[in-house]
């Protein structure tokens, strides 16, 4: 029998019902494992585990880093509002002044 060429999984013997034989245990070997069996409570709970884990391993910022992240966005906020109300007021006063 000849081998496929180029073929890079096949087994010791190198036949073709070797190959499939080893293909079709590597998918059932795969199909289930430890999510396949638990029930839908059971992946929610694991779900919740997960998510209190990754919660406990987060850099929570320090007081003065919150007041001072939080500053920096307010004054960033009021900056662009007063920006977009100067625009808005000039392009009234041109609407204005052409169609008035």
């Amino acid at each position: 029998m000849t081998e496929a060429l180029g073929s890079t999984a096949t087994p010791e013997s190198g036949r073709p019902e070797d190959i499939e034989s080893a293909e079709t245990t590597s998918k059932k070997a795969r199909k289930g494992g430890k999510r396949g069996k638990k029930g839908p409570v059971a992946r929610l709970a694991l779900f919740y585990r997960q998510i209190i884990a990754e919660l406990r391993k987060v850099v929570w910022p320090s007081r003065n880093d919150l007041v001072t992240y939080t500053s920096v966005v307010i004054v960033f906020v009021v900056v662009i509002i007063a920006l977009v109300t100067v625009i808005d007021w000039g392009f009234s006063k041109g609407v204005s002044y052409v169609f008035g």
